[in-house]
């Protein structure tokens, strides 16, 4: 066996591997290029920000408050079995039985 067989076909080799690194690099640019141009297409589409007689204004009566109130913790009875949350009802608080 000749040594410089093996030589010239690793030389060939890497010579169509540069161009296909080349090409694919190609190609990978072309398609970040398409998705850029797709994308300032479909944001001049969307509409404009508001105006600023557009903007919400508040109501009448002034700003909305919190509503405040005690509220009381709504106690579980005991059972020896792991309720699922489709058996607890509400948030686990109601208002306070005497009014305060």
């Amino acid at each position: 066996m000749d040594g410089t067989a093996p030589t010239a076909q690793l030389a060939a080799a890497q010579g169509t591997s540069g161009v296909l690194f080349s090409l694919v690099g190609v190609v990978i640019v072309a398609v970040l290029l398409a998705a850029f141009v797709w994308g300032r297409r479909v944001k001049a589409r969307e509409p404009g920000p508001p105006r600023p007689e557009e903007q919400p204004r508040l109501p009448e009566g002034g700003p909305v408050g919190d509503i405040v109130e005690s509220r009381e913790p709504d106690d579980l009875a005991p059972t020896d079995h792991r309720r699922t949350p489709h058996e607890l009802k509400g948030n686990g608080t109601r208002p306070r039985s005497d009014g305060k």
